[in-house]
């Protein structure tokens, strides 16, 4: 019984984090380019009574083995980056990638993060930022007297200036991808950090390959869907509901052999 007691504590924590999870994605339902993560499970180790092949008798075997597990674990949460939805904003600084790749975002220190937020704003030098503050890389400055600033789809930004007939080219936009993107670390602020995991970041022009492109005037929204994330805390719920009633049915029994005079 006290076997069961211990397996069933750990099918009541694994699916604790299980619902953590959930609550994250369902709380992450409206941000700008959040990608739900999914809880994966493993079982523990076994004892093995009985090798399956071992003799029965002289002349047999046993065909089936015995063996007892000890629970269950969470072994990983795994992003999943397919496409959110197009949210069309008309502002010019809003970037939607559709399709994959990252945006750069460069930190105070220097360090690059990348993200999936494209609401972007212009600071006080008209550099376009995030909402944080933080850099576009490559940096990409709007002059003043702007009348209209254009993203092309492949990343290219031009801007119409007051009294000027041609568009003045300001750079271009690129994107980052990886050979693992489960493997990105999440930092908070929509923002992902390479890890050994997702292998170094590639850079490239938008729309070349298999890279996605650059649309402008649009945000991608989150890819949750709230009626599935519902189901899945329904199951967790239910899950968790059994594995206590387990272990209130293992605790009943200890309670009976120890009543025995």
């Amino acid at each position: 019984m006290i076997r069961a007691l211990n397996t069933s504590a750990t099918g009541m924590h694994a699916q604790e984090n299980n619902v953590d999870n959930i609550a994250n994605n369902i709380a992450n339902v409206n941000t700008t380019g959040f990608k739900k993560s999914r809880t994966e499970f493993e079982d523990l180790l076994y004892e093995t009574k009985q090798e399956a092949g071992a003799r029965s008798s002289d002349t047999t075997e046993h065909s089936v083995g015995n063996q007892v597990g000890s629970g269950v674990r969470v072994t990983a949460v795994r992003k999943n980056f397919t496409q959110g939805e197009p949210n069309i904003t008309n502002n010019v600084y809003d970037l939607m990638i559709n399709g994959d790749g990252f945006f750069g975002i460069e930190l105070p220190n220097g360090e690059l993060r990348f993200s999936r937020d494209g609401a972007f704003n212009i600071d006080s030098t008209g550099t376009l930022v995030t909402k944080s503050g933080y850099k576009l890389h490559p940096g990409v400055s709007v002059p003043p007297n702007t009348t209209h600033l254009h993203v092309a789809k492949n990343g290219l930004v031009q801007a119409y200036i007051e009294g000027q007939k041609e568009p003045s080219d300001l750079g271009q936009i690129p994107l980052f991808t990886f050979i693992n993107p489960t493997g990105l670390r999440s930092m908070g602020g929509n923002l992902y950090k390479d890890t050994v995991g997702s292998g170094d970041p590639t850079r490239s022009i938008a729309g070349e390959g298999a890279n996605g492109i650059i649309e402008q005037g649009m945000l991608e929204t989150s890819n949750v869907k709230v009626v599935n994330e519902m189901t899945d805390l329904i199951k967790a719920q239910r899950a968790y509901e059994m594995n206590s009633k387990v272990m209130g049915i293992a605790d009943q029994m200890l309670q009976t052999v120890n009543n025995i005079r």
